[in-house]
C-alpha cells in the first residue's frame, strides 16, 4: 500500500468509527434514558406503614403500582373533577369565566376551599361528575353527596391526571393548569416536596381534616410532551402529619431517577 492509499484507508476508518459511534448513542441513548417506576421499593416502605397505602403511576405506555382498583372516599381529590366539570358546562365552556366564578374556583383548588367546592358542587351535580367519569373512561368512580365521600381508586384517578387538560375546553386549559399548579405552599407536601428537577407538577391532595383518615395526593408530571400521572391513596393513618410523610415516602420512592432527560415507559 503506498503512502496516499495509507492516507485513503485511515481517513475512511476514522468515518467508519465516527459514524458507528453516532448510530451506537443513537440506539443506546433512549434505553439509556428509559424510567419505569420503582414500584417493588415502594411497595416495600408502604407496608412498614401504618393504614392502608394504594399507589400507582401511569405513563401512555400503561400503569403500575400497588392495589390501584381499591376504593376509597375521595376527600378534597374530587375537587379537581368538580373543576373540570364546571368549566365543561355548555354555558361555561365558550365564554370567559367571570370574577365571581375565578373567586369561586381559584380557592376551591388552590387553597382546598370546601364551601366553594360545595357551592360548585350544587352547580355541577353528581350528574356532571359522572359525566366527566364517563368521558374520562373512569371504571369505578361513584359521585355522592357530600361529595367529599365520591369514590375513587388508583386507576381511574391516574387515567383522568395522565390526560385532565384535554379534559378542559381548550378556552380554559391554562387556566386550569395554572390553579393546579399553584396550590398554596402550606398544602404543597407529599409528591411536591420531591419534585423530580425539570418536570412541572400540577396536582390536587385531599384529606380528612388533619386526622389521618385519607391523604391522597394525585398529580400530573410533564415535561415537554412528555407525561406521567401519579396518584397515592392513603386511608387511616394515626394522624395527618404521620399520612403526609407516607405521601412523601412512597413518591420518593416511586419517582426515584426520573430527571430531565428520562423516557417514561
Amino acid at each position: 500500500m503506498n503512502h496516499s492509499q495509507d492516507i485513503y484507508a485511515t481517513h475512511s476508518f476514522r468515518i467508519y468509527v465516527a459514524l458507528l459511534t453516532v448510530g451506537c448513542a443513537l440506539v443506546l441513548t433512549p434505553a439509556a434514558n428509559a424510567w419505569r417506576p420503582h414500584t417493588r421499593e415502594a411497595a416495600s416502605y408502604a407496608a412498614g406503614r401504618a393504614g392502608g397505602v394504594s399507589f400507582g403511576v401511569r405513563t401512555p405506555h400503561g400503569l403500575r403500582g400497588a392495589g390501584v382498583t381499591r376504593a376509597v372516599p375521595s376527600a378534597s381529590v374530587v375537587k379537581a373533577m368538580l373543576l373540570v366539570a364546571y368549566l365543561r358546562r355548555p354555558g361555561v365552556r365558550g365564554r370567559r369565566l367571570t370574577r365571581g366564578e375565578r373567586r369561586l374556583l381559584g380557592p376551591m383548588i388552590r387553597r382546598s376551599d370546601n364551601a366553594a367546592a360545595s357551592q360548585v358542587c350544587n352547580v355541577v351535580g353528581t350528574g356532571g361528575l359522572a359525566r366527566l367519569a364517563r368521558r374520562a373512561h373512569m371504571r369505578h368512580f361513584h359521585a355522592t353527596r357530600p361529595w367529599g365521600l365520591s369514590t375513587i381508586d388508583v386507576a381511574d384517578q391516574t387515567r383522568f391526571f395522565l390526560r385532565i387538560d384535554r379534559y378542559v375546553p381548550r378556552r380554559h386549559r391554562r387556566y386550569a393548569l395554572r390553579l393546579l399548579g399553584s396550590i398554596v405552599p402550606s398544602q404543597r407536601w407529599g409528591v411536591a416536596r420531591v419534585r423530580p428537577r425539570g418536570w412541572a407538577l400540577y396536582f390536587k391532595g385531599g384529606w380528612g381534616s388533619g386526622t389521618g383518615w385519607a391523604d391522597h395526593q394525585v398529580a400530573l408530571l410533564r415535561r415537554g410532551r412528555r407525561r406521567i400521572a401519579v396518584a397515592i391513596l392513603i386511608t387511616s393513618s394515626p394522624s395527618h402529619e404521620y399520612g403526609k410523610e407516607t405521601l412523601r415516602g412512597v413518591a420518593a420512592r416511586l419517582l426515584r431517577g426520573l430527571g430531565p432527560g428520562s423516557r417514561p415507559r
